[in-house]
């Protein structure tokens, strides 16, 4: 694959808790110059980025970010905050409380809800693999696909691993409705993402994008 193939599929990200205005600047410029899929920022930096860099920018931002915890009231009202203040897409982190309790009907409502908060945007969700067993792992393929997203995610970043390839494969046999597949978290080098690209991903979500492909970094 060319850069600019790649880079059409990069979620160019700076979530860190202390990302600075001058983090989010840099990377938006990179984003724009180097057509990436998407800007994927805190919430907080959403109006900040939408004002400055316009409507050229793809702006994704994060929701019940990193541990997915919250109500759902609390992540229909996140989601409705981002796209008032310019986010095109939103990656929600699912209550892992109650897919271990196993109530999968309450994370396919919640995914609906937030969903239809998103007023159209794009919904990935995300499912943080790490965390998660293999038959867990296949009920949220259903989860994720009966509640109307539009991408399953492996992982925050945040969390005791990344994506793996495995589980990749997994979902590409057990979703539907044509929900697409996000990798992220510990996506280091241009093999990796190849890799995950080659066996189903739509999307990469990595910080790493401009080092692992320029050298710039």
């Amino acid at each position: 694959m060319t850069d600019g193939e790649i880079f059409s599929h990069i979620d160019h990200t700076q979530l860190k808790a202390v990302s600075t205005q001058a983090d989010i600047d840099l990377l938006c410029e990179e984003a724009l110059r180097l057509k990436t899929a998407s800007v994927c920022i805190p919430p907080s930096y959403v109006a900040y980025a939408r004002k400055k860099f316009g409507g050229e920018l793809n702006i994704c931002t994060v929701i019940g970010f990193p541990l997915g915890y919250n109500t759902t009231a609390v992540k229909v009202f996140e989601t409705q905050c981002a796209v008032a203040d310019g986010a095109d897409e939103i990656d929600m982190v699912v209550n892992l409380g109650d897919v271990k309790n196993g109530c999968y009907d309450k994370v396919t409502s919640e995914i609906s809800a937030v969903k239809k908060a998103a007023g159209g945007k794009i919904l990935k969700v995300i499912v943080e693999t790490c965390y998660l067993n293999e038959s867990e792992k296949t009920a949220l393929c259903k989860c994720v696909s009966d509640g109307g997203a539009d991408y399953i995610k492996t992982s925050t970043g945040f969390g005791t691993d990344g994506a793996r390839i495995e589980d990749v494969r997994l979902f590409a046999k057990n979703l539907s409705g044509g929900v697409k597949i996000k990798a992220a978290g510990g996506i280091r080098t241009r093999e990796d993402i190849e890799m995950f690209l080659a066996d189903g991903c739509d999307r990469i979500g990595t910080s790493s994008a401009v080092k692992i492909l320029t050298s710039e970094l």
